[in-house]
């Protein structure tokens, strides 16, 4: 069985009262005209034909080939944009599915149940209706006594009688393809100059062909948005729908009225989401964790048992077991390798942070790779921008940068090396260095651990053994082809890398496993 999706969005949308389309506007992030076309893209079958009218261009570049497009020149009612998309489905379908772009939480299974009403209907339309207290100005639903749908009045056309009628018209319907090519043109001219779609239900019933309404109980599928009040509903339906699901899923939700999760987001079980929080785009977050409150989430990846507290990621990634904030932001391309920690109001863009490393508060880390098992004092900032081009700051493992540190970059500070409170470090800091002052002065520290200063079972025998082994001289073409490699691979620029020694290089080279 062909199946093909119509559907409207041609209209003005005047009672929204902007600038832009009804049909652009989001609902849980997304346009309501993609998530309709969304719906039809799950149902299967050919690309829906989109009619469009009203900043048609504008739909069409925000669904580009995922859809066809007709276009309805004059907007002289709902038949008459159906007969717009006759061209392009004539004889390609067998059932004909059309409904409304501003209904944007219709869901697919109730389309499906739809199709399978007509498919088993011998008559030409089966239809969508709700039972409503609240008219909202809908259609009613005529029905016969053996309870075929035999016409659909208008609201200001109805008698009292009729007006008092329960069960609307929702606007979703599924016709026989052919017989709706053949009989389109006899619609008629309404007094308003418009082409009623729902006149197709009495000109089939006239025919003596039956007509079935399928009744739909969730309500909230059948909001059809006119103005932003009804936005707002539908945006509060769709909270309800998103929120029941995850907990149903085994997240804890404290308060689900003021927390806001789109569609594409996924979470483990036993999370807890504390209020306010928003988590948005296509984001994961893992098993066991804390978010919120007060927090924000976007495209963002969070390990398991992290804690994001009152603080914004956009685009970052958490390992596992990292927390995070308050009052923190993690910026596009932040990377925070497991057990990290981030105190309050730090910030930090384009950088990779590695296991156990901790941030101190009031800090800023642009474009830095830092090792393994540092500390970043408060105050400490990476003076990465030049006015023309941003920089590469290194940080090596076990290091220590003292508060109110200023790195300026591009620059490298080596494994164990420290910087006193309050320097300007200009240039780069030797492994197992000390750099203090303003501009920053070098000495040398012992790299040896003794015995007498840590106890036995703190002592790393490795490390120990490391720093007795003679240095090592590696030839300067091994270096180069290492610098390239890490060049190729975007850790740092070919200059910036130009600056470095050779242990520095190295270094480098193990923590993106480059060798051994």
């Amino acid at each position: 069985m062909r199946i093909a999706t119509i559907i409207l969005a041609a209209g003005k949308g005047t009672r929204m009262k902007s600038s832009k389309a009804k049909f652009l506007h989001d609902v849980g992030g997304k346009p309501m005209v993609v998530r309709s076309v969304e719906t039809a893209e799950r149902l299967g079958g050919e690309r829906p034909i989109v009619v469009i009218g009203h900043e048609g261009e504008a739909v069409q570049a925000l669904l580009s080939d995922r859809a066809q497009f007709a276009f309805q020149p004059e907007l002289l009612g709902t038949g008459h944009a159906v007969m717009q998309a006759m061209p392009l489905l004539h004889g390609k379908a067998d059932l004909v599915v059309v409904y409304y772009s501003d209904m944007p939480l219709l869901r697919t299974e109730t389309l499906q149940r739809l199709i399978t009403a007509q498919m088993g209907n011998s008559g030409a339309i089966s239809l969508l209706t709700m039972i409503y207290d609240d008219p909202r100005g809908f259609g009613r639903i005529i029905r016969r006594t053996d309870g075929a749908v035999v016409d659909i009045v208008e609201e200001r056309e109805c008698t009292p009688e009729q007006y008092k009628i329960k069960e609307l018209n929702a606007g979703v319907y599924c016709f026989r393809a052919d017989w709706l090519w053949d009989n389109l043109s006899t619609l008629r001219m309404r007094s308003n100059g418009e082409y009623y779609l729902t006149d197709m239900v009495p000109i089939a019933a006239a025919e003596g062909l039956s007509n079935v309404g399928i009744v739909n109980d969730d309500l909230d599928e059948t909001i059809g948005v006119n103005n932003r009040v009804h936005l707002a509903e539908v945006e509060a339906a769709l909270r309800r729908r998103i929120n029941q699901h995850w907990m149903l899923e085994g997240v804890t939700i404290l308060d689900p009225q003021t927390t806001y999760i789109h569609e594409d987001v996924t979470i483990g079980a036993d999370t807890v989401i504390l209020p306010n929080t928003h988590l948005y785009g296509v984001t994961r977050i893992g098993a066991d964790c804390v978010i919120g409150p007060n927090s924000m989430i976007v495209d963002s990846v969070v390990g398991n048992e992290c804690k994001v507290e009152a603080s914004v990621a956009e685009e970052a990634v958490l390992e596992d077991h990292v927390d995070v904030g308050p009052f923190s932001h993690l910026r596009k391309g932040a990377y925070l390798s497991n057990g990290v920690h981030v105190g309050n109001f730090g910030e930090i863009k384009n950088s990779h942070l590695g296991a156990g490393t901790r941030m101190g508060h009031f800090s800023y880390v642009g474009d830095a790779e830092v090792g393994r098992d540092v500390n970043i004092g408060a105050g400490t900032i990476t003076a990465n921008y030049d006015g023309v081009h941003k920089h590469k700051t290194l940080i090596g493992d076990h290091a220590f940068i003292g508060s109110d540190t200023i790195l300026r970059a591009p620059i490298s500070v080596g494994d164990h090396a420290k910087t006193g409170a309050g320097s300007v470090v200009t240039k780069n800091v030797p492994p197992n260095h000390l750099a203090v002052g303003i501009p920053a002065r070098m000495r040398a520290l012992d790299p040896i651990p003794s015995y007498e200063e840590k106890p036995t079972d703190q002592v790393n025998l490795k490390e120990v053994l490391k720093a007795m082994e003679p240095e090592r001289v590696y030839p300067s073409e091994y270096i180069d082809d290492l610098r390239a490699k890490l060049a190729e691979i975007e850790v740092a620029t070919q200059d910036e890398l130009e600056t470095l020694d050779a242990q520095h290089i190295i270094d480098l080279a193990k923590r993106h496993r480059l060798i051994e």
